[in-house]
């Protein structure tokens, strides 16, 4: 079978060591001066236009990994790159943090240090060409010069006495819908998504509950500290069908980037995903929460975890069963290029979203007919079971073992060894030995636990301090963008040994994605082990 993971407990790996023969079908040489040397030598551009066919020997060795999983696809690492890196791992796998932009200080420059009146810079920032605004509205770091920017893109309402704005000008439109004066959307969005602009501006552009528009709030999370203020937000008119949910850090607890990010407040958005999630499942069961209008606390929310699971015991019971399976995602910071393309997320304000996936769906050609819904967990469920019919072994248990047992790809004994970056008794943190980005972690539970359902306090808890410590040691090395997302067993099916597992993703500036990550065909410069190496220290 296609994946790494051999059932002995071991990861197995194939080598490229590439030579080869190139017959040479050039008829004519095109030799020209590419520029001169420092002695005033000419640089010909011999060397690309060579005689005779060539021998190509000694090229880069690259090793093939196949996922763990065959659906995501065959990971490639050059072994110069990863060579180089190897050397000092905690070093060279960082991205460097963005310096500072400010247009005034520019501005001031060519001046020789004298002050530019407001009202002269703000027509010549209003005289930049569009892909300008946007690229200062997005890296910009001076907030006086994103205050600027920002009254290009939407109308403001101003305290009399301040100054300071306390809203947006809005309209009504015909049929009572309630819009804000924006001139500028594009503009508008990444503004609002600049941690450097003054977060009054913030707060009344994007932030109060209602500026983004009319989803009702129906569950809210308060940690005992009362410091960690989570609301969750409905999208009924979603992209996911039958709806999804937002766990949204509030007005009152803005977190932009994962620096500030506590335990508490990933407590508080994953506590809203448990809730909710068990909320739609005890209602398809007949169980009647009765909460009012308040937050189930930790004891409640076992309890209510623990009934379901009785029920569910009962095979009549699955009869009744809508939603037998869990969506959750997390989008973590905002990027907009100059040219218009919106590089990740929606918001920046850090959120997560989630939603329950119906069993079936209905056909379209066919009156009455069903088809099952689609969950990146089913696609794990068929893989392991062939895994098993055909080696009679637990797939997640040889993987489990092929990470405590890992060795480095190259079979020396010598440099980092171990894929674990964090462990508790019920989680691990690990970098899988093939990437489908060249930082991706994953989190993966201990016991077999397959979904959130099967998932006790202990086993959630440990689970919110491991994705945030994976979270937090990316973003330590300088990844700005990561997404997130579960891939979970199905509710009403028996245990196969799957476990649940959470993978991150980040986005790196260099890695865009292209034609070969389309096939699925990763490409890495570094080994696994350096990159969990880099991962512990960053922690």
């Amino acid at each position: 079978m296609r994946t790494c993971v051999s059932p002995k407990g071991y990861f197995i790996c194939g080598i490229h060591n590439s030579s080869f023969l190139v017959k040479n079908l050039r008829e004519n040489e095109h030799l020209m001066d590419l520029g001169t040397f420092e002695d005033g030598l000419p640089c010909v551009n011999k060397a690309n236009f060579p005689t005779g066919d060539l021998h190509v020997t000694g090229a880069d060795p690259v090793f093939e990994i196949s996922n763990a999983f065959p659906f995501r696809g065959v990971t490639y690492i050059n072994t110069r790159w990863a060579d180089k890196n190897a050397k000092d791992p905690a070093g060279s796998i960082r991205l460097p943090r963005p310096g500072d932009v400010s247009f005034s200080s520019v501005l001031s420059a060519w001046k020789h240090g004298s002050p530019v009146p407001r009202e002269e810079k703000i027509n010549m920032l209003a005289s930049l060409p569009e892909p300008l605004k946007l690229a200062l509205a997005e890296t910009g770091t001076d907030p006086d010069d994103l205050v600027s920017l920002a009254h290009m893109a939407c109308s403001f309402v101003y305290d009399s006495k301040t100054g300071r704005p306390e809203g947006l000008g809005y309209t009504k439109e015909a049929g009572g819908r309630i819009s804000a004066k924006i001139y500028d959307n594009t503009l508008f969005e990444v503004l609002a998504n600049n941690p450097y602009l003054p977060e009054v501006y913030r707060q009344v552009m994007v932030l109060r509950p209602g500026v983004q528009g009319a989803n009702p709030i129906v569950g809210e999370y308060v940690s005992p500290d009362g410091a960690s203020h989570v609301y969750e937000y409905l999208r009924s008119n979603s992209y996911i069908p039958w709806g999804h949910y937002a766990a949204n850090m509030a007005e009152d607890s803005i977190r932009y980037c994962l620096d500030d990010l506590r335990i508490q407040d990933m407590r508080g958005m994953r506590h809203l995903y448990y809730q909710r999630s068990f909320v739609c499942l005890a209602r398809d069961f007949g169980i009647d929460v009765d909460a009012g209008q308040s937050t189930l606390d930790q004891n409640e929310l076992e309890s209510l975890r623990c009934r379901i699971l009785d029920l569910l015991a009962d095979e009549e019971n699955l009869k009744n069963m809508v939603f037998n399976r869990t969506l959750w995602g997390w989008n973590y910071g905002f990027d907009y290029a100059p040219t218009k393309y919106r590089l990740h997320a929606s918001h920046q304000q850090i959120h997560q979203q989630y939603a329950m996936i119906p069993k079936n769906t209905d056909m379209t050609r066919i009156a009455g007919g069903k088809m099952a819904s689609y969950a990146i967990g089913d696609l794990v469920a068929q893989f392991i079971s062939e895994y098993h019919g055909k080696t009679g072994v637990c797939f997640f248990d040889a993987y489990m073992a092929a990470i405590e047992n890992n060795c480095r790809m190259e079979g020396s004994g010598e440099g980092e060894q171990s894929l674990v970056v964090y462990s508790d008794e019920n989680v691990l943190v690990f970098v899988p030995k093939a990437q489908t980005s060249q930082w991706e972690l994953q989190v993966m539970v201990r016991p077999p636990v397959g979904n959130i359902l099967e998932a006790d306090t202990a086993v959630r808890n440990s689970l919110d301090a491991a994705i945030l410590a994976g979270a937090k040691a990316l973003s330590a090395l300088g990844a700005r963008m990561i997404t997130f997302y579960e891939i979970s067993s199905r509710m009403d099916a028996q245990n196969n040994g799957q476990r649940l597992l959470y993978v991150l993703l980040p986005r790196l500036p260099e890695s865009p994605g292209a034609f070969s990550e389309s096939q699925l065909r990763w490409i890495n410069g570094h080994y696994p082990e350096d990159f969990a190496a880099a991962c512990r220290a960053a922690i």
